[in-house]
């Protein structure tokens, strides 16, 4: 039989944790969180064809960059949220976290990609017709059709983030006793 919880620290993930005190734990965070595993293994397996900056670089590389980048922000900003509201205060306070900011950041990077080879277009066309028609057709392949692919890569890269931020950065925080009885429920009087 499965019991039931009785105090929400009982559920899953709702556990009071605080960050670890030792910065190697935060480093190997985020470089642990940067390494989605689906990058690194493809990589071994299908080496990239071309490592010059350009616009045939591998998009495996691009989401690397972009991890190895957005991993150690991340941490960063919890952390001042944290110092400033005490919030999250729970690992799953903290995959959220990831998670929402995580799909923002990939659908708000997909946009400026659109946005860049539309300028890119522009310049490429013979004429107005033809910058019109690379807009539209650039705007429906990149902005709406790849955008819900993006923010879903994105959405899971920032699963694994924020999972390894939760289990790697902090730590159960140990239970305070009430010894004088003023951290009761108002109920409870």
């Amino acid at each position: 039989m499965i019991p039931i919880p009785e105090k929400p620290e009982d559920f899953p993930g709702q556990q009071r944790v605080a960050w670890r005190r030792e910065p190697h734990w935060i480093v190997l965070a985020a470089l642990a969180g940067a390494l989605w595993p689906p990058i690194p293994i493809t990589l071994l397996v299908w080496p990239p064809g071309n490592l010059g900056l350009s616009l045939e670089i591998d998009p495996r590389l691009v989401v690397l960059v972009i991890g190895l980048i957005a991993v150690p922000t991340g941490l960063w900003l919890l952390r001042r949220e944290r110092d400033r509201t005490g919030r999250p205060s729970t690992r799953l306070g903290v995959v959220w976290r990831f998670m929402f900011y995580g799909g923002l950041l990939a659908a708000g990077l997909q946009a400026l990609f659109a946005i860049v080879l539309c300028i890119f277009g522009w310049f490429e066309a013979g004429g107005i017709a033809q910058a019109a028609g690379a807009t539209e057709t650039t705007l429906l392949i990149y902005g709406v059709g790849l955008l819900p692919v993006a923010v879903m890569i994105g959405v899971s890269y920032a699963l694994w983030a924020g999972l390894c931020a939760a289990f790697i950065a902090f730590r159960p925080q140990p239970e305070v006793r009430d010894r004088l009885g003023v951290m009761r429920d108002r109920d409870d009087a």
